[in-house]
């Protein structure tokens, strides 16, 4: 009698028992609980499982005290309810969902028995043993691993065991073969219902209808449209939403911009424009802030930098009658008419320059000046005009 068992199947078994005597405890381990009874039915004896060791003691640790989150904005997606009626759970994919070589290069003879295996699994499907079908379809895709046919049939057969994930395998690899596949379409549609992958399934079943539309197809469709339709509704809805949202923060960000340009604006305005005093006569003061960008001057700052010309105009500041004292000063009268000719330019009215405004006979003021600013009122005492050399004609007949 010939051993059942390929040699390579023989090579992996003996791994396995030299495993086994090397460390017997793994024998009580759950996975081999099929290998310890039937050790136990031909009379031998396994020792004891080891016990665990509990190990250290940790005092458990006092848990923080939780602190409330922020309410945010509940997900779309938990508010959808479903009817899971006929959904199931999902499977663990099987090692032995053997996928072939795809480099396998095929000869004739090989894709022959292929089909040949193909026929014989399609008829164990027809007659229920989809187990048996299985195995002869995995023996066909080894002989030839480029047929999406096989593997769409073989994820066909996984679904009758209703093993979704193994026919979602199948039917995945032979798209990648064959995009046009309806029958991987359709197969993989309902393995994606069965697992409650609403917007998937139906997806995969209108891509079906689109190549090979059938009864099944359509029936499944249905099936699955009013659950897909909620969610599209409900990513539609969230996309809008996170629109609106971005299209807010925009328009408050812009809001924020306008409001820190005009406060910017209004502050250097301030600065510029300092409201003005009304003076004798309605002659208005000017701003203080271009009043000081005037003294900035570099030929004022130097002028003023001479102890001579500061000493005047210090002396004229206390007593503005003095400024007569100082008109036959070249240095004093060159300052004065430089300071009136910069604010005849400005625009800037300063009654008591000359040129800007002095009345007729009026002597030219500056801080206190008569006729000037800065003091400048009825209370300012008018210059004295300079002595006349006395005349010899007494005017008498």
């Amino acid at each position: 009698m010939s051993c059942p068992i390929n040699k390579e199947a023989l090579d992996k078994l003996k791994q396995f028992i030299t495993i086994c005597k090397s460390n017997p405890a793994i024998l009580h381990l759950p996975d081999l609980s099929f290998f310890k009874e039937f050790v136990e039915s031909l009379g031998g004896k396994l020792p004891e499982a080891p016990k665990m060791s509990e190990g250290p003691k940790v005092e458990p640790k006092e848990e923080p005290e939780e602190i409330p989150d922020a309410p945010t904005e509940s997900d779309p997606e938990s508010e959808l309810e479903f009817d899971m009626t006929g959904c199931v759970e999902p499977d663990k994919l099987d090692d032995n969902q053997k996928m072939g070589d795809p480099s396998k290069e095929l000869s004739e003879e090989d894709t022959d028995k292929a089909d040949e295996k193909r026929m014989e699994a399609m008829s164990q499907l027809s007659e229920g043993n989809i187990e048996k079908a299985i195995e002869l379809f995995t023996e066909a895709i080894e002989l030839n691993p480029n047929s999406a046919l096989l593997f769409s049939k073989r994820g066909q057969a996984y679904l009758k065991l209703t093993k979704p994930n193994a026919c979602i395998r199948d039917c995945t690899r032979a798209l990648e073969i064959n995009c046009d596949s309806a029958a991987a379409y359709k197969f993989r549609g309902r393995a994606y219902r069965l697992l409650g992958e609403w917007e998937l399934a139906a997806k995969d079943l209108r891509q079906a209808c689109n190549i090979d539309l059938d009864e099944q197809i359509d029936e499944w469709l249905k099936e699955v449209t009013p659950n897909a339709k909620k969610i599209e509704e409900h990513l539609l809805k969230k996309e809008r939403k996170k629109k609106e949202r971005e299209e807010r923060d925009r328009m408050e960000r812009i809001r924020i911009a306008r409001e820190a340009h005009s406060k910017a604006a209004t502050h250097d305005k301030a600065d510029e424009d300092i409201p003005t005093a009304p003076g004798e006569g309605g002659a208005g003061m000017p701003g203080m802030g271009d009043f000081y960008k005037l003294l900035q001057d570099p030929e004022i700052m130097t002028a003023f930098q001479d102890p001579e010309v500061a000493q005047a105009f210090q002396d004229i500041s206390v007593n503005p009658a003095n400024f007569v004292k100082y008109q036959s000063n070249p240095k004093i009268m060159a300052l004065v008419t430089k300071l009136s000719s910069k604010f005849a330019g400005s625009g800037m009215n300063f009654p008591g320059f000359p040129g800007t405004g002095t009345s007729a006979g009026a002597a030219p003021g500056f801080m206190g000046f008569p006729g000037g600013f800065g003091g400048a009122g009825s209370g300012s005492n008018p210059p004295q005009p300079p002595p006349t050399k006395p005349s010899d004609d007494d005017n008498l007949d």
